[in-house]
């Protein structure tokens, strides 16, 4: 077993999907390492859907203007070190072992010291930002795990906040409805930040709009200070105008999909533009912004990974995600016939998820992922039967099985003709995990 497997191994020992919610373990851990996060300044994104794309993005548009970047982003899709990425690209195994073997004998002292020991994203979080000074970066991007203020990475104190769309997602864990999950979210506002907000509900933007006034923070909002003014579908992904903070920006090539991707690059340019200073008549330079947009990816969000059938990845794991999902591929693909590949967490909203894609779907084949919360594949059938109806729903006990099932059932309403005719596999961003792993190779 090599260094790199044991520190991977290590790590998932401490539970990967254990969820606790305690800073206190966490903020003894940063200052036993010397408070590595005091090191930069950073821009802190939370919210229920698009945080990934969005800090994916923010991390492009800083590079393009020659700042050493560090982003934190989560869950991964096939290993670690996607979680940490140093100017855009995964740590290195060797760096990741290095800074694990910095952070570990600390941590050790911290559970000791505690009825329960750090939890596998108390550790990679606290890698992160030991990762980031060491490098050292000009500013981190760090993207919340859940909710906000009891969120592990919220020791970071980011001066600029930003909020994606907020829905009801987490809410054994966050609250029941928009407001108790915003209230949540808006915990990562601290005094004097800057606060980009993508368009929200009124019962979302309430708690954002206290927690500001509360801690003098000043706030940018979708729709009055910046946004998308004009979208245009393109080869590969779409052309956007944006008003940001400082100005109009035009000609951005955009290589993703969907309106919700559009609302995302809105929010990352004032992120952005909050950060460097621009505003009222002052704009970032409209090449650069043009440049870091043209780098961005963002896997397993709408990703082609075959054709001839095509072949879709999306990680939309909640009705919002789902919606975004599905208006992007009818607006964006026309296919004649979409053929499903769908296995969810059991602590969704999958009523929701299903009754979303019905309407696009021709045909649906249910399996599980990986994850020990899989719904079990009996559940998910009925779910898929009550709404899809018996003949329409296909039930495969693995995902090799399952993609190669939605294959053949696209192949076979082709007639022959493979233009128009596409799987999308989706449900979690485990289920994309998964289909990546087999895909890719």
């Amino acid at each position: 077993m090599s260094e790199y497997d044991e520190v991977v191994a290590a790590l998932e020992q401490r539970g990967f999907t254990r969820m606790v919610f305690d800073l206190r373990k966490i903020k003894d851990l940063m200052d036993v390492l010397g408070s590595p996060q005091r090191a930069y300044p950073a821009i802190h994104l939370t919210g229920t859907n698009g945080k990934t794309s969005t800090a994916r993005m923010i991390d492009a548009l800083l590079r393009a203007h020659g700042l050493h970047t560090g982003r934190y982003t989560s869950p991964h899709l096939e290993t670690v070190q996607e979680r940490i990425s140093l100017d855009g690209e995964p740590i290195s195994e060797e760096r990741l072992v290095d800074t694990y073997n910095e952070v570990a004998p600390l941590a050790a002292l911290i559970d000791a010291r505690n009825s329960e020991p750090l939890t596998y994203f108390d550790m990679t979080t606290a890698m992160a930002y030991s990762a980031f000074a060491d490098a050292p970066v000009d500013i981190a991007v760090v993207e919340v795990g859940l909710g906000g203020e009891d969120d592990a990475t919220n020791v970071i104190e980011a001066g600029v906040a930003v909020m994606t769309p907020i829905g009801l997602d987490h809410t054994e864990w966050l609250g029941d409805t928009i407001e108790d999950i915003a209230w949540a979210k808006a915990g990562i506002i601290h005094k004097g930040a800057t606060v980009i907000s993508a368009l929200q509900t009124e019962e979302a933007m309430r708690p954002i709009l206290e927690r500001s006034a509360e801690m003098g923070a000043t706030v940018a909002r979708e729709g009055s200070e910046f946004g998308v003014v004009e979208r245009i579908q393109a080869v590969g992904g779409q052309q956007l105008t944006l008003q940001g903070l400082g100005g109009i920006y035009d000609e951005i090539f955009l290589p993703l999909f969907g309106a919700h991707q559009a609302q995302n690059a809105a929010v990352a340019l004032a992120a952005v533009e909050a950060f460097l200073g621009a505003g009222k008549d002052k704009q970032l330079e409209l090449e650069l912004v043009r440049e870091g947009f043209a780098r961005v990816d963002s896997p397993g969000r709408l990703e082609r990974v075959r054709s001839a059938p095509t072949i879709l990845l999306d990680g939309a794991h909640n009705p919002h995600g789902m919606a975004a999902a599905v208006s992007a591929v009818e607006e964006e693909f026309h296919f004649r016939h979409l053929v499903a590949v769908v296995a969810v967490l059991g602590d969704k909203d999958v009523s929701g998820l299903l009754d979303l894609l019905e309407p696009v779907a021709a045909r649906i084949v249910v399996t599980q992922n990986s994850s020990p919360r899989s719904m079990p594949l009996n559940e998910l059938a009925q779910l898929a039967t009550d709404i899809f109806g018996e003949d329409r729903v296909t039930v495969a006990e693995t995902m090799p099985d399952a993609i190669e099932e939605a294959v053949v059932l696209a192949e076979e309403d082709s007639s022959g003709e493979l233009s128009g005719v596409a799987v999308l596999i989706t449900g979690s961003v485990v289920t994309v995990a998964d289909a990546r792993k087999l895909l890719k190779r």
